[in-house]
């Protein structure tokens, strides 16, 4: 894969485990296990390919309401990989950044997520932002509320306000806006994911469900993207 209109930053919903298992006959979890799978080799083809951004959604806001067994195997899930994918990480020079909310986030997993970024940290190649406890209308408000506080203060005007300073606020602050989003399972939907970053990404929805989405699929993807031509509003005069 060449670098010429490579994207710097790729996001991906990670949809369609639950619906894998049980086409299968087999429990959700099943699904989560599978779909870890296919992180460690998305993350390996992303790091391959040169992008400098790979954005996974993990655990949005809403998943909460799931029932609580799913969610104590997700977190079990969760715990492992941060636990034994880290080295790993470190290894293959990837840099570890995790969005969302600690609350309410098991302490534990607050304490890995944070060992994990510490450790990770210097490094310099794929950076592997995990969504967590993550929902973009609230790291909207949350933006909006620490830039209030120095316009409060007297520290800042607010007729100095523009696109580049509100995004400073938010969370993915120093990371290009993603230019490829992908969502598998078909679904076309954002479902509160990186709402304000994703306005000119392109979007992709394949069919596949996750645990099926293999590196091939991802590079495809990839590919296909290489081959548009992004405008942004404007028109190209050939």
């Amino acid at each position: 894969m060449t670098q010429e209109n490579l994207p710097q930053h790729v996001a991906i919903i990670m949809d369609g485990n639950g619906r894998w298992a049980q086409a299968r006959g087999l429990p959700r979890t099943a699904g989560h296990r599978q779909g870890i799978e296919r992180v460690k080799e998305i993350i390996e083809a992303a790091a391959k390919s040169g992008i400098k951004v790979l954005t996974l959604f993990a655990f949005s806001t809403e998943n909460w309401a799931r029932p609580k067994k799913e969610i104590d195997m997700l977190m079990e899930y969760l715990g492992r990989f941060l636990q034994r994918q880290v080295k790993e990480l470190d290894k293959n020079n990837i840099r570890l950044k995790v969005i969302g909310r600690d609350e309410p986030l098991p302490k534990h997993i607050q304490a890995k997520i944070r060992e994990a970024e510490k450790s990770t940290q210097d490094n310099t190649g794929l950076i592997l932002v995990l969504a967590l406890n993550y929902g973009a209308r609230q790291e909207i408000v949350d933006a909006a509320k620490r830039l209030i506080q120095p316009v409060l203060k007297g520290e800042r005007n607010i007729e100095d306000l523009s696109e580049e300073v509100f995004a400073s606020f938010l969370s993915t602050a120093g990371l290009p806006d993603p230019d490829l989003l992908i969502r598998t399972s078909g679904e076309m939907r954002l479902s509160n994911f990186l709402l304000w970053q994703l306005s000119y990404a392109e979007l992709v929805f394949p069919k596949k469900y996750w645990p099926d989405f293999k590196s091939q699929d991802f590079q495809r993807a990839v590919k296909n993207y290489m081959r548009k031509q992004r405008r942004f509003g404007k028109v190209v005069v050939s």
